[in-house]
């Protein structure tokens, strides 16, 4: 299993299975979407598991370290669908395509995770946070992943080089997050394709000149 490095902060245990590991996470996915992090107990969150608060503490040692757990594992689960979009269609693909791709599925990721979304969001630019260390580390390898990806559409494409890397990667992961979840909380009658168009658009700015259509 994947760890996090000791910068972060976060001295964990691995849990016992991916099996436990998924449902404390969606119990505690759901827990938190209704009351916030602090407002949710380690016990309220093995009965919604349905495991003993042993287990937890024996897996994670804490609250705390539950919660960081859990962060790493929807990242984990987020960036495998990220990276299976990427790959999808052989090294052939248009990376426009291939970046689509990966936004649908960033956009599907919120749409099954929402609570994911919102605690991502409400955390990660609290400054201080008790989880800052692990989302410094958790964002920096989703931000590597959508660099691949730009990478090759600067590789296939003639792009405008005034617009820092950096900043596109931070604005189209940003987007995904801000988009998605505001797809689910205040206009569900946007469609996924709606969504990803739009973030799209941020990347389309960025390529100066696509081939015509064909036809």
């Amino acid at each position: 299993m994947t760890t996090e490095p000791a910068a972060a902060g976060k001295g964990l245990r691995p849990a016992r299975t991916n099996a436990t590991r998924q449902k404390l996470f969606d119990a505690s996915m759901e827990l938190i979407g209704e009351r916030g992090a602090a407002g949710v107990t380690v016990d309220e969150i093995a009965a919604a598991a349905g495991v003993s608060k042993g287990t937890v503490y024996y897996n994670f040692g804490s609250k705390s370290e539950l919660i960081a757990q859990l962060l790493r594992h929807g990242v984990d689960i987020l960036k495998a669908r990220l990276l299976e979009a990427a790959d999808s269609g052989g090294t052939g693909r248009d990376p426009l395509l291939a970046m689509e791709a990966m936004i649908g599925q960033a956009m599907d990721f919120m749409a099954e995770y929402p609570s994911f979304a919102r605690l991502w969001v409400s955390e990660n630019w609290r400054i201080p946070s008790e989880w800052q260390g692990t989302f410094s580390v958790l964002r920096s390898e989703l931000l590597e992943v959508i660099g691949q990806a730009v990478e090759k559409v600067a590789a296939a494409y003639p792009v405008d080089d005034s617009v820092s890397r950096g900043s596109l990667e931070t604005a189209i992961f940003g987007a995904c997050f801000v988009v998605g979840l505001d797809r689910q909380t205040y206009n569900p009658e946007r469609t996924r394709d709606q969504s990803v168009a739009a973030i799209m658009a941020i990347m389309r700015g960025y390529v100066l000149r696509e081939p015509a259509p064909r036809g």
